[in-house]
């Protein structure tokens, strides 16, 4: 773990509490096409991170950094680059980081955001089944992404407002992603799910996407940990840490022979496809909170070790600012792009270092592993 030591603490000290929280260094996608700065889960991931660093080590200056990056993009309780209306569940997840702050400062602003943010879950629009739309643009649809974008900041407002049937609610969420997303065969969950079956990526019997895509199963695998580490004993519970568990095992039986994982890993073979180490280290991240939980036993914590070590050993460039590869940047399903869901598609995307959605993960991972040591 020295290795690792030292790149945790370098990214730290030298990328992220360096960076201006409306420029962050390590937002790929905000440099690559020039987007305004605005809220938004990519860099709210790292702030978990940073926020998970804190509570390991208790380094204030990780705390002073997570609240002086939130207070940059809220203004009085409100979030002014947020827009309730896109119904996107990518910007709930930054809610579970505004009910940590508010839980340890006690700030109105705080609950006033947090509120603001949950409006949005009343209002957001659903399947027939109840499920979420992902976002107003992508109707009709579930995405695997949302599961950790929404519903642990549910579990974590539910208990914050004693508001107890959004327990219910995430339970019938989940078993409809179980049900309708889950592969029999494989035990993998397919990225896509589209109601009206009209979707060029659809099938048209079960209205799935055709792949299994490696970094939206690692959210769905990370959601599923983070709900576990918050919920009361239940039949949420229940249902939460069986799905992980048989979803951490499934994963395992695709791992490579250094324990990594691929773009998409049910076809490592496949000419194009590569290791990807946001949703490896993402997976990594979830074994090893699994079992830090007491939900899976050795054989998983030692493939989530082994993930982590492998991306460390061999796709990590220690230098000043270590530099981490093989992360794809983006990829989705249809939209204004036509994003069919193929092997080719998944293949074709572009391939970054550095960029916080591998980042946050090789942190949230590391200090899993640190916390276990501890």
């Amino acid at each position: 773990m020295e290795t690792a030591d030292k790149i945790a603490q370098s990214y730290i000290n030298n990328l992220i509490l360096p960076s201006e929280p409306l420029s962050p260094m390590w937002n790929r996608e905000n440099f690559i096409f020039r987007k305004t700065a605005k809220w938004n889960y990519i860099d709210n991931c790292i702030i978990n991170s940073v926020i998970k660093l804190y509570e390991l080590t208790g380094n204030n200056s990780l705390l002073d950094y997570a609240v002086k990056f939130t207070d940059a993009y809220i203004e009085d309780g409100s979030i002014p680059t947020m827009r309730t209306e896109d119904f996107n569940l990518d910007n709930i997840n930054g809610g579970r980081n505004l009910i940590w702050i508010f839980s340890r400062t006690g700030d109105g602003r705080y609950r006033k955001a947090i509120d603001r943010i949950y409006s949005q879950i009343e209002k957001q629009p659903r399947l027939e089944n109840g499920s979420f739309w992902h976002k107003a643009i992508y109707p009709h649809q579930i995405w695997l992404d949302g599961i950790y974008m929404a519903l642990p900041f549910m579990a974590e407002y539910a208990e914050l407002s004693g508001n107890s049937a959004l327990y219910d609610d995430i339970y019938s969420q989940l078993e409809n992603v179980r049900r309708l997303m889950r592969d029999s065969e494989t035990g993998l969950y397919f990225h896509g799910y589209d109601e009206t079956r009209s979707q060029c990526w659809a099938d048209r019997i079960t209205g799935l996407s055709s792949e299994f895509w490696l970094r939206s199963i690692g959210w769905l695998s990370s959601g599923l940990a983070d709900l576990c580490g918050t919920l009361p004993r239940s039949r949420l519970y229940i249902l939460c840490s069986e799905m992980l568990l048989e979803l951490l095992e499934s994963l395992s039986v695709c791992s490579n022979p250094d324990g990594t994982l691929c773009q998409l890993p049910a076809k490592p073979h496949v000419v194009g496809n590569y290791t990807e180490t946001s949703g490896t280290l993402l997976f990594a991240y979830s074994a090893v909170k699994s079992a830090n939980l007491g939900i899976s036993g050795q054989n998983i914590l030692n493939a989530g070790l082994t993930a982590f070590s492998s991306v460390t050993e061999k796709y990590i460039i220690p230098e000043s600012i270590p530099v981490l590869k093989n992360i794809c940047l983006m990829a989705g399903l249809g939209g204004a792009d036509n994003r069919d869901g193929s092997e080719k598609y998944y293949l074709s995307e572009k391939v970054v270092s550095n960029d916080a959605k591998g980042i946050a993960p090789y942190l949230m991972a590391y200090a899993e592993i640190r916390k276990r040591q501890s």
